[in-house]
């Protein structure tokens, strides 16, 4: 299918999906410089290697999966006194890029690369730890046509769906309008089962209802902010992540630039990224978003 892979970032996403890759079969050589996160990845069957350089030397692919779009740039560029990829890579190498960054970055990163010789695509996921554990994400990718056909067997070894959503830039922009209906939703659902309790009906009635009706969504039925009604949501463990707040929060700021950029009237989405700005400041970081509801509690009863 393909040479080596180069896979940098090993995190709570990007550790299980190189260690589908490598149940796959594929050589992955990988990178991280959090220890904890690299020797995770090893347990997973993963390579690991001394650097992002060392890693990247000599792969046709050359995947990065980071928290932010200046990370990308810098570790492409180079950064003062270490040596960017792009200059170390064979003409024509492929930069494939699952991070979650801002469409304009994304686009900056395609550029760089080009013009360097080599070839990029844009693919965020969708579908958290759990789609990453089970090879079941979703890939919104932007690419020309021919990078595509090359990437998409490789990315179907690490999920279920993958959706060609245009050039360059295009699975970002893709990527961060799904986040804002994700976030939205999920704020709606938890008011709702908070209504429902100051009205005096149970979780289980609303969800049997609302699963089943107009009000049925990815927020209420897979990631229920409620223990109980879906027992792998993580309110049934404590909200332990799952998809963090503080991801979240990156999302939907991530939206609020691209609202700003295309001048759209937009009042929810904005909304939505202050509430979870609100959610941040109280604790709500590291714990599964879905855990929004208990701000919406805690100020319902003040």
């Amino acid at each position: 299918m393909t040479g080596r892979i180069a896979f940098l970032g090993l995190g709570h996403m990007g550790g299980p999906m190189a260690g589908n890759l490598v149940k796959a079969g594929i050589e992955v050589l990988g990178f991280d410089p959090f220890p904890a996160a690299a020797e995770a990845a090893r347990a997973r069957g993963v390579e690991v290697a001394g650097s992002a350089q060392e890693a990247a030397e000599g792969a046709s692919i050359v995947l990065t999966m980071l928290q932010a779009g200046q990370q990308v740039l810098d570790l492409y560029r180079g950064t003062e006194g270490q040596k960017g990829l792009l200059a170390g890579a064979a003409p024509g190498t492929l930069f494939l890029d699952c991070s979650t960054i801002n469409v304009d970055e994304a686009r900056e990163a395609a550029a760089a690369a080009t013009d360097a010789g080599h070839r990029f695509v844009d693919a965020p996921v969708s579908g958290g730890v759990v789609g990453a554990e089970a090879a079941t994400l979703t890939f919104m990718v932007g690419a020309d046509d021919g990078d595509f056909d090359q990437v998409r067997p490789l990315l179907e070894l690490m999920g279920k769906r993958v959706v060609h959503c245009g050039g360059h830039g295009s699975g970002q922009a893709a990527k961060v309008c799904n986040n804002m209906i994700l976030g939205a939703s999920m704020i709606a659902v938890c008011e709702a089962f908070v209504l429902g309790e100051k009205l005096g009906i149970t979780d289980e009635v609303l969800f049997d209802v609302a699963a089943h009706a107009s009000g049925q969504c990815w927020a209420l039925t897979t990631n229920c902010p409620v223990p109980g009604p879906v027992p792998t949501s993580p309110a049934n463990r404590n909200y332990e992540p799952g998809f963090t707040g503080a991801l979240m929060a990156k999302d939907l700021h991530l939206a609020l630039q691209a609202i700003e950029s295309t001048g759209v009237a937009a009042q929810i989405g904005p909304l939505a990224a202050k509430m979870y700005d609100d959610f941040l400041e109280h604790g709500g970081a590291q714990r599964d978003f879905s855990g929004i509801i208990n701000d919406i509690r805690d100020r319902s009863n003040r």
